[in-house]
Formats: structure tokens, C-alpha cells, sequence
């Protein structure tokens, strides 16, 4: 039986105790930046160069082909981030956060050179093996450090995943910029960035204090997965957790596709249904980028007077109102513009709510390490697990779902998601005071 070490942000030490940010943390926070934005550019501009595979000599690419590329990269970061977990809590997680960038450049060029699929498929393994390499150890380093200090342990979260963000959504932002300037070229100079990620990381970090020990202390290895999946604390999170980010996978592996492709026949009720141009859809993603952004400072900030869980819960609200404008705007077609003005501020309201959930369920997930202090990388790596089992699904069956009905059965499916993700929030409700006070709870 693993019992958890009695340490963690109750310690004995006061509750107004505070660490700064440091040069490191900060450092970790721009390189996961530049690393997501790299990321982001990468799957922008593949689905803008897929689109046009055929004038590159390449075959004709439909939507089940595009999530099975999104399904990929996920299925990758799956696989490899309980490793690269473990790896980061035996060699230090300053150390193996800087394998990721090298992973993805090699993908990027190798993007460049071919319009071959199975070869194009490849390239998506290794960009989700470039996830899987920086994430766990990134946020071992952020739980490591903001051990003692739930304000910043709540504003560390917030910053990742707005870092996470911010990198994602500019990276989405600028490649319909990119594409058009520089066509397939633009995946060389995203070589170059992902080399930027690598030198800050390898540059600007140092390893925390109590990461020697850290590394000299016993790792149980594959055994504290085992552990920790039978605990069912993580077990209540993981479901809620899974189906967001399923939700959320629907639109990141189809939307811009579905957006630049031809108007296909049959959807022609539908306004969202392709016809825009990248610079129109990179407008958008802009506006909505910024809003998010915004919301994930505003939540980030409630930690210390609002649980988790009803962070979460108003994330997933804020979801379903954000599907329901997305609804009306899709059949707004004849509507005066002032409803369609309001159904756009509608969404607008959604995203911003919407942004809370992901730092509040990686709050949680922070949370139980305190009883784990030596293998904070092998835990965390449980967000890209879980992270990545609902991308997987949300890129298979949202392929389907945009094949069947285009964007309305997309909007469907992200509303049945988002109604599963809530059924298991209230027994996690329940025990969140017991993970929340002390990360207490026993691994059988």
C-alpha cells in the first residue's frame, strides 16, 4: 500500500506565506508560450495546407482524414506523457522540458517536404510526442514551486494555461497571415521558433529548490500510476475533465477546415459552413482568443474564494451558452443584425466563463501532488492523459459529427459533452475539501 508523504501546502507553514514568481517561472511560462504557439501554428497551417493539397500535387482530404490527423497527435501525447512524466521526476524536470521543441522542428520540417499522408501522419505523432515531452515536466516545475502558496499556486495555473492559450490562439491567429505570405515555407520558419522554445528553456530555467532531493528520493515508477488511478479522487476528476476537453477537441481539429473549406452541398442553411477566407477566420479566433484570455485571469484570481468545483461548473455553463449562440448565429441567415449582435455577444459571454474550468480541474489535479511531492511530473502527467483521451474522441466522432451535419452537428455534439461533463462534478464536489484542504487520500 503507497501512503502519501504528509507535506504540501499545509505544512506548518503560515497561510500568508508567498513565493514570487521567479526568473525560472517566468521563463517557463514564456517557453510554454512560444512552445504552444509553434504548436498552434502548426495545426493552422496544416489544415490550410491540407485544404490546398491538391494544387501541391497531393490527394483530396476530407473531414474523417482530418480528425484522424488531430487523433493522432493526441493518441501520441497519451502514450508518451506517463514516460516523459516519470522521466522528468528522475532527471529533473528542467531537463527533459527541453526534448519537446526538438520533437517539433524535426516535425515541421519534415511537414514541409511532403504531401504524402501516411508520412504527414507521422509528423502529427511526433508534434503530440513534443507535447508529451514538455507538459508534464512543465507543470511538475509549476506544482513544485507553488507548493506552499494557493494564491499563486491559482495564479500559476491561470498563467499556464493562459500561456497554453495565448501560444495556441496567436499560433491560429498568425498562420492564415503565414500561409498566405509564405504558402508551405512557413512551416520552415516555425522550425526556427520551436529552436526558441528550446534555448529558453535550456537559458532561462533553473531547477527549483528541493529538486535534488526530489531526484534522489525513491520513484515507484509505473506502480504510482497504477496507485493513482485507483484512488477515486482522480477517478471523479478524470470523466469531467475528459469530456471538456472532448468538447473542446471538436472544434480545435475541425473548425478552421470546416470554415475555409468549399461550401459543401446540402449544408447550404448553415452560415458557418466554409467560404472564409484565413485572414477571416484568423479575425475571429483573434477576438475570441482575447476574451478567453481575459477569463482566464478573472478565474485564476478566485481560487482562494471560490472552490473548483463551482469554477468548473460555471465553466461548463458558459460552454452551453456559448453552444447556444453558436446555434442561433449558424441560422441567422435573413436575421436583422442586431440579433445577430446579440447572439455574438452571447458567445462572447460564453468563452469568458467558459475559460475558468481548465485551470480550476488543474488546480485540482495540483492539488493532489502535495501528497506526492517526489513524483509531481508522473501526477501531472495525468492532465495530458487526460487531456488527450478526450481530443482523441472529440477529433474521431467531431470528424463524423461535421461529416454527417457540418457545423450543426458539431454544436450538437459539444452540447452532449458538455451536459456529460457535469454528471460527476457534484460526487467530486463532495470529497473536494478533503483533496482541496491537505491533498490527502490513500492509494490502495
Amino acid at each position: 500500500m503507497l501512503r502519501p508523504l504528509p507535506v504540501g501546502r499545509r505544512t506548518g507553514l503560515p497561510t500568508r506565506y508567498a513565493f514570487r514568481m521567479d526568473r525560472s517561472l517566468y521563463a517557463v511560462l514564456l517557453g510554454t508560450f512560444t512552445l504552444r504557439f509553434s504548436t498552434g501554428l502548426t495545426g493552422a497551417l496544416l489544415a490550410y495546407y491540407l485544404a490546398d493539397l491538391p494544387s501541391h500535387g497531393g490527394p483530396v482530404v476530407d473531414p474523417i482524414v482530418i480528425g484522424a490527423f488531430a487523433a493522432t497527435f493526441f493518441a501520441a501525447e497519451l502514450l508518451l506523457s506517463p514516460p516523459f512524466g516519470l522521466l522528468s521526476d528522475r532527471l529533473g524536470h528542467h531537463r527533459v522540458m527541453q526534448v519537446g521543441p526538438l520533437f517539433g522542428a524535426v516535425a515541421v520540417v519534415l511537414t514541409w517536404a511532403t504531401t504524402n499522408l501516411v508520412l504527414l501522419g507521422f509528423t502529427r505523432f511526433l508534434e503530440g510526442a513534443s507535447t508529451a515531452a514538455s507538459i508534464p515536466s512543465i507543470l511538475g516545475f509549476i506544482a513544485m514551486v507553488t507548493a506552499h502558496d494557493e494564491l499563486l499556486r491559482g495564479r500559476a495555473s491561470a498563467r499556464f494555461e493562459g500561456a497554453t492559450l495565448a501560444g495556441l490562439g496567436l499560433g491560429l491567429v498568425a498562420a492564415g497571415l503565414l500561409y498566405e505570405l509564405l504558402g508551405r515555407e512557413a512551416f520552415l520558419l516555425n522550425a526556427g521558433i520551436y529552436g526558441v522554445s528550446y534555448l529558453i528553456y535550456r537559458l532561462g530555467v533553473s531547477e527549483p529548490a528541493g529538486a535534488a532531493e526530489a531526484k534522489a528520493a525513491e520513484h515507484p515508477g509505473w506502480r504510482r500510476y497504477l496507485g493513482i488511478l485507483r484512488a477515486s479522487h482522480v477517478w471523479l476528476l478524470a470523466p469531467t475533465w475528459i469530456a471538456i476537453n472532448a468538447a473542446l477537441g471538436v472544434w480545435t481539429s475541425q473548425s478552421i477546415f470546416q470554415l475555409v473549406s468549399e461550401p459543401k452541398p446540402g449544408f447550404a442553411d448553415q452560415l458557418l459552413m466554409g467560404g472564409f477566407a484565413p485572414l477571416q477566420v484568423s479575425l475571429g479566433l483573434g477576438m475570441a482568443l482575447i476574451v478567453f484570455f481575459a477569463g482566464l485571469v478573472f478565474w485564476g484570481d478566485r481560487f482562494k474564494r471560490l472552490r473548483r468545483t463551482t469554477i468548473i461548473f460555471y465553466g461548463i455553463l458558459g460552454g452551453a451558452a456559448l453552444v447556444g449562440a453558436g446555434i442561433a448565429l449558424n441560422h441567422s441567415d435573413g436575421m436583422p443584425p442586431i440579433a445577430r449582435l446579440l447572439f455574438a455577444a452571447i458567445a462572447i459571454g460564453g468563452i469568458f466563463v467558459l475559460a475558468g474550468a481548465t485551470p480550476a480541474a488543474l488546480g485540482l489535479l495540483a492539488d493532489i501532488t502535495e501528497a506526492f511531492p517526489n513524483d509531481r511530473g508522473a501526477i501531472m502527467g495525468l492532465y495530458s492523459v487526460f487531456l488527450a483521451l478526450g481530443q482523441i474522441f472529440g477529433s474521431l466522432v467531431g470528424g463524423l459529427a461535421a461529416d454527417l451535419r457540418g457545423i450543426d452537428g458539431m454544436l450538437a455534439l459539444t452540447m452532449l459533452l458538455l451536459a456529460l461533463a457535469v454528471l460527476p462534478l457534484r460526487r467530486l464536489r463532495d470529497v473536494e475539501h478533503v483533496v482541496g484542504a491537505n491533498g490527502h487520500f490513500e492509494l490502495a
